[in-house]
């Protein structure tokens, strides 16, 4: 039979108590290396984006997927799918995303003196067009490409729209109930 601890506390419980405080110091430390990458912690539901840099990626995205009788790009959460990838496994396309958000509205603001959000959808369709043909003001986009941003924005949208809801996107199987698909069954492992 096994010996009763004599100050109330069982080997189970010390054990456990622990493994609980390491757990915690490991938490803690790998906090700090996150707020150290990024270099400030992330503010509300976003990881990389700026609050306006999502909301123009949605207006962007909703140009792209449009709700219809089915949800659109902005329904589906296509955004947060967006910002996760980013921030992860696609990573290097963070910088030249950001960048050709920003050429956006300067030539939103160039073109309209409002950002693109605020404009009406005739509009955010024809500056879209322009940027997929490369046919932005040659002044504001000097160091990108207006097509390959273009093409970065549908990717990222399509992907976002059509793939599992565990990457950040197609919120509640939109994509799928909108094909008449079966739920998939998700098989491996939650990497993000």
């Amino acid at each position: 039979m096994a010996e009763q601890p004599r100050n109330g506390a069982s080997r189970r419980t010390c054990l456990k108590v622990i493994a609980a405080a390491a757990g915690g110091a490991a938490a803690g430390v790998g906090g700090a290396v996150v707020v150290g990458r990024l270099g400030r912690a992330p503010e509300g539901p976003w990881r990389l984006l700026t609050p306006d840099e999502a909301r123009l990626a949605d207006a962007i995205a909703e140009q792209i997927v449009p709700a219809d009788r089915d949800p659109g790009a902005r329904e589906a959460g296509v955004v947060h799918y967006i910002d996760r990838q980013l921030d992860g496994p696609l990573a290097r396309f963070a910088a030249p995303f950001r960048a050709g958000l920003r050429l956006l509205q300067q030539t939103c603001q160039a073109r309209h003196g409002k950002p693109f959000e605020a404009l009406g959808w005739p509009e955010q369709t024809r500056l879209l067009e322009e940027l997929e043909r490369n046919k932005a003001p040659k002044e504001i986009w000097t160091d990108a490409s207006a097509r390959d941003f273009f093409n970065l924005c549908r990717d990222l949208t399509m992907q976002g729209f059509y793939g599992s809801p565990r990457h950040g996107g197609n919120r509640n199987y939109a994509s799928f109930k909108m094909m008449g698909l079966e739920y998939p069954r998700l098989i491996g492992q939650n990497r993000y």
